[in-house]
């Protein structure tokens, strides 16, 4: 699976361009402590204000801090706001902004009032009525001097009125003259006005307004999805919140990719890191389907940060290191395993390894495999093969086949690799492997530790960790054949 191998991202050498509403996110923090008594309402003490880019901004946002270089189209008012975006936009690195001023309106601006992290009002500050043609004929001009710097073209659209039919159809025709894939975050009901684009990106609310179908199963969400790709000729990616994402390429089944968190302190903005990420993604040629894995990622990892927030590639990387280890393929061979060590290593991870027959798992080797994962940041459990077992442990053995003994421990929340070995002890595994951590349990010495020399002359350590008492497999074997004698 290509999620197992996506531990680390590189976006550097990835250019969008944004197109789309721009936006000033306001937050004002402060405490609750008493309701107005003038109204039924809580009065907040406000302690400090903060703003950032929202909108279109957001995504460039999230795109530079990536790492990548990004454009901006769009449009703001003559008035404090827009000059607060135009001072925020200049002070990112690899970002190059052509905003229009428009000075019959004013630039959309929204104020959150937030109490810890609770989120109590949002106010908006914006007009909606229509560009002239002047204001037109300049965005589609600064769309034609720019575009052949990028790579892939994001439209933000919130419904402001940047991408206007006449600006879309624009934008459209020259991406495809270019080759360049369009990227929608859309808004307006009517999909047909993006047609032309490579992939649009509606949430589950939008994808059933704009299909006039429901959209609360999968099965619902497949056919309204199928459709609106009939129409627009886009690949559709439907973000659905807490379940996650999935993708519906033309011609290929549906890609779930499943939520990653379930901790949520504010979802402000993901949608625009979601959309920054995927395009990232596609501009350093990455596929749809791992652009969609790796923005679901992002997503998961954004709403556990308050406020209108961009990820670093560190937290990225993070959060794909995270949610990968479950599916990172847990009983490996030894080549796998040895290529999955190295990885880890890279990254500075410790590996940890212990070893034994593991025939039926008791509490005792649940306490052992505990304190083990402790002493590391991965465990590798070396497990014998079933012909090592009889010869360790006589010809009835083992109970349980080996690959029931390595599901089970694979199943553990303290094992992250399990890896089976043909030989009496795991010399020759601890030798290709050279883990950091050697453990054992305290019935062993050090220098009767199989393989502790060649971990000490790496560099490694060696940890003895005290068996919990009366426990045995071999005890409890006798115990039931005892029993159904």
């Amino acid at each position: 699976m290509f999620a197992s191998k996506m531990r680390h991202t590189d976006f550097s050498g990835a250019a969008i361009l944004v197109v789309g509403d721009l936006m000033l996110d306001r937050y004002r923090y402060g405490s609750v402590s008493r309701i107005s008594p003038e109204a039924p309402v809580p009065v907040l003490l406000a302690k400090r204000e903060m703003s950032m880019l929202g909108g279109a901004g957001n995504v460039v946002a999230n795109a530079v801090a990536l790492g990548g270089r990004c454009g901006l189209i769009s449009i703001i008012g003559d008035d404090d706001a827009g000059r607060e975006c135009e001072s925020l936009l200049s002070s990112l690195p690899r970002c190059k902004a052509e905003l229009v001023v428009d000075r019959g309106r004013r630039t959309t601006t929204k104020t959150r009032f937030v109490s810890g992290s609770q989120q109590l009002l949002r106010c908006d500050e914006e007009d909606l009525h229509a560009f002239d043609g002047t204001i037109t004929e300049r965005l589609i001009y600064a769309f034609e001097q720019a575009v052949g710097e990028y790579q892939v073209v994001a439209l933000s659209d919130y419904g402001k009125g940047v991408l206007h039919d006449a600006v879309l159809r624009h934008i459209m025709q020259k991406s495809r003259a270019l080759s360049i894939p369009v990227i929608v975050d859309p808004k307006r009901k009517d999909f047909s006005s993006y047609e032309g684009a490579s992939v649009i990106k509606p949430n589950r609310s939008e994808l059933s307004a704009a299909t006039n179908y429901p959209c609360v199963t999968a099965d619902e969400c497949e056919i309204a999805a199928r459709h609106l790709s009939s129409i627009t000729g886009a690949d559709i990616l439907v973000t659905m919140s807490e379940q996650g994402m999935v993708l519906y390429e033309r011609g290929k089944p549906a890609v779930h990719s499943h939520a990653t968190t379930t901790e949520v302190f504010d979802v402000s903005g993901a949608g625009d890191t979601a959309l920054a990420v995927f395009c990232s993604a596609l501009a350093v040629h990455y596929s749809k389907e791992q652009a969609t894995f790796l923005a679901n990622a992002a997503a998961g990892a954004v709403v556990r940060k308050l406020g209108t927030a961009v990820l670093s590639p560190e937290e990225l990387n993070r959060e794909l290191n995270r949610i990968n280890q479950p599916l990172v393929e847990v009983i490996c061979n030894l080549e796998t395993a040895k290529e999955q060590v190295a990885h880890w290593k890279q990254e500075g991870l410790s590996v940890g390894f212990t070893n034994g027959c593991f025939d039926i798992v008791h509490a005792g080797h649940i306490e052992l495999l505990r304190q083990a994962a402790e002493k590391c940041d991965r465990l590798v459990v070396g497990l014998n093969s079933d012909a090592s077992v009889s010869r360790l442990k006589g010809p009835q053995r083992p109970i349980q086949p080996a690959a029931s003994r390595a599901a089970v421990l694979a199943a553990l929340q303290h094992v992250d690799m399990v890896v089976v070995f043909e030989d009496d002890t795991p010399f020759k595994l601890i030798e290709a492997l050279r883990p950091t951590d050697l453990i054992k349990g305290a019935d062993y010495t050090e220098d009767k530790v199989v393989g502790a020399d060649v971990v000490k002359q790496h560099g490694g350590r060696v940890h003895l960790i005290e068996l919990v008492p009366g426990l045995s497999t071999t005890r409890a074997v006798e115990r039931i054949r005892a029993y159904s004698a």
